[in-house]
Parts: structure tokens; sequence; C-alpha cells
């Protein structure tokens, strides 16, 4: 039966924790050694456990969603972190989903090339979603990449504010400068770079939604005559730029397309200028994607490990003058963009339905519990293409937010 097959591998998996299963048949089985809160989830039927024993990587979040796997005691947080502490991806394994690994694996290897086409399409799946949606869990400046909680007691607002402060500390602007924004999102860092540093923005993203809001915003700022943002693939962008910034989209990119994007940057700057990149980095190089982030909510998405990106640097090459990782920032920002979007669920379910909710849902809590207790984080490195641009030391940086903070 299904029902003893399911109860052997979670006997085997859960050691630590306490979780009651409901099974279809009322019997219900209690795994764990009892440390932590109570847990209780329940099959809603046979199709459900047999889902999950094919594929648990893709199927335990699919059932959540759909209903079909029930929590009725504890909640989606509870449930995560006991397959966290359990190592459930390498304890939970069945020999169908032994087979649906290695396929990913294989597919992974295969299709790894994202033509600008496919990039737009993988955009628009998750960034043309209704602006409404991610006014109801961002900063009101709609930042969504990491914070910089730098003493870790920030508001979202704060700590989203002092990373825009930092990354612009680190490009060490001058008023009038050209700077060219990869990634634009809704516009906030080039708004910012342009009112507070007197620089000339031009921000591209392939996400049709973003580039209106950001344009919206920029109107609305009176900075139209410094911030341009424009619907492009940064590969077909021209000119020459002091200063490249690019935050959070770095992981849309490709692996076997990290040598293009760096030696498209390098031909748009100057010869004095400066490149920063802000990007999620893992701690080695990933296999295949997580199938249900790949299906729903990052399509192609990659998440580069610092090798990987040096790697790819260095055939271009350009200089390395500084990297700086963030541990914990985009576990605690993540945090705020999860209790804010469960505080408003009535809103969400507005114009979504409960399946997306709970979609979302699991996707918020998930990525939080990998960056703070898995093997994710953030890096932030400058480049130069010179070895002459660049202080002797990091003091600059400190004395630039400082000075940036005054004119904000």
């Amino acid at each position: 039966m299904m029902e003893d097959k399911l109860s052997k591998i979670f006997d085997r998996t859960v050691q630590t924790g306490n979780l009651e299963v409901a099974y279809p048949s009322g019997k219900v089985v209690t795994y764990g050694d009892g440390t932590r809160a109570p847990l209780r989830i329940r099959f809603v039927d046979d199709d459900a456990m047999r889902k999950l024993y094919s594929d648990p990587e893709l199927q335990f979040p699919e059932l959540y969603m759909h209903g079909k796997l029930v929590i009725e005691e504890g909640d989606i947080y509870d449930l995560l972190m006991i397959s966290k502490l359990n190592r459930s991806k390498k304890n939970f394994v069945t020999p169908p989903a032994a087979a649906r690994t290695a396929k990913r694996i294989l597919d992974r290897r295969l299709k790894r090339s994202i033509l600008p086409d496919a990039a737009q399409r993988n955009v628009a799946h998750h960034y043309d979603l209704d602006e409404k949606l991610f006014r109801l869990f961002l900063d009101e400046d709609m930042q969504y990449s990491c914070a910089y909680f730098e003493n870790g007691d920030e508001t979202l607002e704060e700590a989203q504010l002092k990373k825009k402060r930092h990354l612009a500390a680190k490009m060490r602007l001058k008023e009038g400068m050209r700077v060219l924004d990869i990634g634009c999102g809704w516009g906030g860092m080039g708004l910012y770079l342009a009112k507070t540093t007197g620089a000339h923005v031009t921000g591209v993203s392939l996400s049709e939604e973003q580039v209106r809001v950001a344009n919206e915003r920029a109107a609305a700022a009176g900075l139209s005559d410094r911030v341009e943002f424009k619907l492009m693939d940064y590969r077909k962008v021209t000119g020459e730029f002091d200063r490249v910034v690019s935050v959070g989209m770095f992981e849309h990119v490709g692996l076997r397309h990290y040598e293009e994007f760096f030696r498209t940057v390098k031909k748009l700057m100057a010869p004095d200028g400066i490149f920063l990149l802000h990007s999620i980095v893992r701690v080695k190089p990933n296999r295949y994607n997580a199938p249900f982030i790949e299906k729903y909510i990052f399509p192609q998405g990659q998440i580069p490990s610092l090798a990987e990106t040096l790697e790819a640097v260095e055939k271009v090459p350009l200089m390395v003058k500084d990297i700086e990782i963030l541990t914990y920032h985009y576990a605690d920002t993540i945090l705020e963009w999860r209790e804010r979007f469960r505080a408003n669920k009535d809103k969400v379910l507005e114009f979504y339905d409960e399946t997306f909710y709970r979609m979302w849902n699991i996707y918020l809590t998930s990525s939080e519990i990998h960056y703070r207790h898995g093997r994710l984080c953030n890096f932030q490195i400058q480049f130069t293409k010179r070895n002459s641009e660049g202080p002797r030391n990091r003091n600059y940086i400190a004395e630039n937010e400082l000075a940036l903070k005054e004119k904000e």
C-alpha cells in the first residue's frame, strides 16, 4: 500500500521534530523525536500520496498549493523547517524521484542557453504580474532585491534605503556621470542615483510593467530629464557609460551567457568606468533548479556560485576591485516581505485566487529558510577595466555613505 511506503520514508527521514501525518485511511502516525512544536498534516486522498511518492520535490509544494496536502496544526514555515532540519531533499528519496532528478540534471546541461525571446518570456512570467501585488509586500520604493540590514534592527524601508546608499557609495559617482542600470526594476535605484548624485541614468528591463511604472515614477518626481527607462535587452544597449550597476538581474542571465554578459558590460564601460554587480550567490554550482521555482516562479533562473562568476570574468577580463558577501540580509528582507504578504491576504485574494496565494506563500517562506538556514547569500562585486581605478582602502565607502545621507 502507498500509505505503508510513505510511512516508511517519513519514519526514515523525520528524525528531528514532531510531525503527525493523517492518512486517507484514517490512520494517524507521529514521526520524529518530539522536539519542536507539534505539526500535523493530512493527505486528502490516495492520489495525493501517489503524487508525493512519484516526485517529492515538485509535488510537495504543488499538493500544498492545490489543497491536497493540508496543514491542520502549525503552518507552512513549520513544515518547511522540518524538511530543512531533516535534509529531506537528500533523505526523502523514492525510486521514481531519483530517476526524475537524473533527468533534471541532464535537462539542465542541455538547455542552458537563454535566447532574447525566451529571456523576455521568463521575465514576464514573474515581473509582469500586477504591480498591485508587489505593492502589498515591498517597501514604498518597490525594491525587489536584498536590503542592507546594517545593524539588524532597521525597518524594511530603512534597510532598502541603506542598500541603495551602500551601492551608490561603491560606485563613486560624480554629478553629470552617465549610468546604466541593467535590470532596473520599478526604477527605485535609478531614481535614487539621479536625485542624490545628479547622474544621468538609463535603466533597462524586459518587463513591460516595470518600465511603465518606472517612467511614471520618474515623471512624478520631475526627473524625466535625467532618468530614462527602456524596454530593452541589455545586449541591445549602445553607447558609453561612466558607471554600470545591476541589482538582482544576474540570476536571470543563465550560466552559458555569463561571459557574454560581462563582455557586453565591458564594451559599454568608459575606460575609467566602474561596474557594480549585486546578485544572489550559492556556495557551489547548482546541478538543476528546484522544480517548483523553475515551473512557477523563475523559469530558467540560475543562481551563480562565486567561482562560476569569476571564471567568466577572467575570460573577458575585468578587474575585480572589491567583493562583499552579505549573509542573513536577504533572510531578513524576505521575512519582512512574507509577513506583509500574509497580513494582506484578503487584498491578494481580491485579484488572485487561493492557489496563487499558497504558491507565493510557499515561495517566500522557502526562500527565507534557504537564506537563513541554507547555503544562499548575496554578493556585491566591484569591477573596473584598469587597475588604477580604485582607492587603496575601503574607507571611501563609509565616507561616501555619509555624504549621500546628507543629500537624501
